[in-house]
C-alpha cells in the first residue's frame, strides 16, 4: 500500500497541475494502471502540498477536518478519483489525436462551476482565482479542475502527449515539440539503455 512518503517521491513531469494529477497513477503506456499513490485522503492532501495546490496551513486544517468528518473525507476522495478518471479520458484522447467523450467534458464543466463557486478573485500581477477561503474537504480538487479547464481552453492541445515508456501525460513545451518521454532521467534513460544493448547484440552477431 502506498504511503504519504510515496506521494512525495513521484516526479511532477506533466507541466500542468491537472496532468500531474492524472499521473498519480502509473503503469505501461498501454493498458490499465498498475500503481496508484492516492490510496486515501491523507495521500490526497500530501499530493496537494507536494504539487503546490495546497499550503501547509491548508493541509493542516484539512487533516483536522477529515478526522472530524471521516465520511466526508471518503466522499471527497471518491469524487477526486472520479474526476481523475474524467481527466484521464479527456487528455489521453487528445494525446492520441482523438476527441474527448462528451460525458467526461460535461462532468468537468460541472466540476469547474463548483470550483469557481468556492473561489474568489485575488489580485497578483493580474487577477487570479484562489481558494484560500475554501474550507471544504473538496479543496484539494478545486485548482486541479481549474487547471484542466484552462489547459483545454487556452493551451495548445497538440502539445499534450503521452510518454513513450509509461502512461504519464505531459504538456510538451519544447521549442520543436519533439519531447517523447515524461523524463529523460526515467523513461528516456531506459530507452537509451535498451537501444544501446540492442545495438551491441546486433554488432556481436555480425
Amino acid at each position: 500500500m502506498e504511503t504519504v512518503e510515496d506521494v512525495t517521491r513521484m516526479r511532477l513531469v506533466g507541466g500542468n497541475l491537472a496532468l500531474d494529477f492524472v499521473n498519480t497513477r502509473s503503469g505501461p503506456p498501454d493498458g490499465t494502471p498498475d500503481d496508484d499513490v492516492l490510496t486515501g485522503y491523507p495521500e490526497l492532501i500530501a499530493w496537494g502540498v507536494y504539487a503546490g495546490a495546497l499550503t501547509e496551513a491548508e493541509a493542516t486544517a484539512l487533516r483536522r477536518l477529515s478526522r472530524d468528518d471521516p465520511g466526508g473525507a471518503r466522499h471527497a476522495l471518491r469524487r477526486s478519483l472520479r474526476t481523475r478518471d474524467d481527466l484521464d479520458d479527456v487528455f489521453r484522447a487528445l494525446a492520441t489525436g482523438g476527441s474527448p467523450g462528451t460525458s467526461a467534458l460535461a462532468r468537468l464543466r460541472d466540476d469547474e462551476a463548483d470550483a469557481l463557486g468556492h473561489a474568489q478573485l485575488d489580485r497578483a500581477d493580474t487577477f487570479v482565482w484562489t481558494w484560500r477561503d475554501d474550507h471544504t474537504l473538496a479543496r484539494p480538487l478545486r485548482p486541479v479542475v481549474h487547471a484542466a479547464v484552462q489547459l483545454l481552453t487556452t493551451g495548445a492541445l497538440d502539445r499534450i502527449k503521452g510518454c513513450g515508456g509509461c502512461r504519464f501525460l505531459f504538456n510538451d513545451e519544447s521549442k520543436n515539440r519533439s519531447r517523447r518521454w515524461c523524463s529523460m532521467d526515467d523513461c528516456g534513460t531506459t530507452e537509451k539503455i535498451r537501444r544501446y544493448v540492442a545495438a551491441r547484440r546486433t554488432r556481436a552477431t555480425r
